[in-house]
């Protein structure tokens, strides 16, 4: 430190002394011993720093699980878009076909009216599809930007279900419950260096100052300093609070780990489940396609079967398609969740 100015100086019996005066002062200190409070603040501020990377990382993660699910998402609606178009084209033959009947045989124009409203029905069920599919990439775009990838492949992707007991022990090492112990191991620091701040500091100091101009004065003083609060109540209840929100903190983050386990277990059954109820749907379809080739051929060619069984077949046939992509796609966001309930998605993308 310095300073610069006018002194002055007087004193009976004494010269008066006046004029200029600069002065320098220099003051050094370290600390010796603290009770460990130096280094409880350095790891609190370390642990918060740990804690907000962890944050960073739990954020990132979120991302790439929306973005999945939204790539997912537009999947499973092009996919039935695809279906209900085939459906549709199947009923506009028919339309066709019965167009030609009805002209010989007026009595059959309930036929071609009940297959034009199915006709309708799938065009409307297409339509719709292909909304949620714009509206599935309208989202997705702001993960992804302009560039939307192709979405072929993506029913051979996330078919497996990880083991549940592998998938309960990486849920501790999830970023997010990684978040909750840095901060209740800041809490922590921050409580033991509450409690050190009322303990013994022992210091070393060294201080000199050298004053020019009128009063030469000069001091140097090197030593050791030492202090302690002898009655600080306040602080008691500080040092209180601190653990308590240390406490608070630890039962959270076992909360949280107890949550998420609970929450894996959940969702492994869902993701179990769906993909169980694909393959048997895809088992249902392949004996519902064979039902809907005899019941035409038995109505086309031996007038064994109505219309209207015709179109009840391709009908069942088709919805049965659309339950077998819902049960996939399902299984496979359930998956996806299932990971990010874990290591994280991220690690999977990697």
């Amino acid at each position: 430190s310095g300073t610069m100015g006018y002194a002055a100086a007087s004193a009976n019996d004494v010269v008066p002394q006046s004029g200029g005066q600069a002065q320098l002062g220099v003051n050094i200190g370290a600390p010796l011993y603290d009770s460990g409070r130096i280094a409880s603040l350095t790891g609190w501020r370390t642990s918060l720093s740990e804690a907000a990377r962890q944050g960073q990382l739990t954020a990132q993660d979120q991302v790439a699980l929306q973005t999945v699910s939204l790539a997912l998402e537009r999947s499973r609606y092009r996919q039935q878009a695809r279906v209900y178009q085939q459906f549709a084209r199947k009923m506009a033959c028919l339309v066709d076909v019965l167009d030609q009947i009805v002209k010989a045989d007026r009595g059959r124009a309930s036929e071609l009216v009940q297959a034009r409203k199915t006709l309708a029905q799938a065009e409307l069920s297409q339509s719709q599809s292909i909304s949620q599919v714009r509206q599935a990439e309208t989202r997705l775009k702001r993960f992804i930007g302009d560039g939307m990838p192709s979405s072929e492949g993506m029913t051979a992707l996330l078919l497996d279900v990880p083991a549940l007991p592998e998938m309960e022990a990486q849920a501790a090492r999830a970023s997010e419950i990684a978040q909750l112990d840095a901060q209740a191991k800041a809490l922590e620091s921050y409580s033991r260096a509450a409690v050190a701040a009322q303990k013994p500091q022992l210091n070393w100091v060294l201080t000199g100052s050298k004053a020019g101009g009128g009063n030469r004065q000069g001091t140097l003083l090197a030593g050791i300093s030492f202090s302690m609060p002898l009655l600080n109540e306040a602080a008691d209840y500080g040092i209180d609070a601190a653990k308590k929100r240390a406490e608070a903190a630890r039962l959270q983050s076992k909360d949280a780990l107890e949550a998420r386990k609970s929450r894996i277990a959940e969702v492994h059954e869902q993701a179990a489940s769906s993909f169980d109820r694909a393959r048997q749907t895809s088992a249902i379809v392949r004996d519902s396609n064979q039902v809907r080739n005899f019941t035409l051929q038995q109505w086309q060619q031996l007038a064994r079967r109505s219309l209207f069984d015709v179109m009840s077949a391709e009908t069942e046939h088709y919805n049965l398609r659309v339950s077998y992509i819902n049960a996939l796609h399902d299984g496979q966001q359930a998956s996806a969740l299932l990971r990010s309930l874990g290591l994280g998605i991220s690690a999977w993308l990697e």
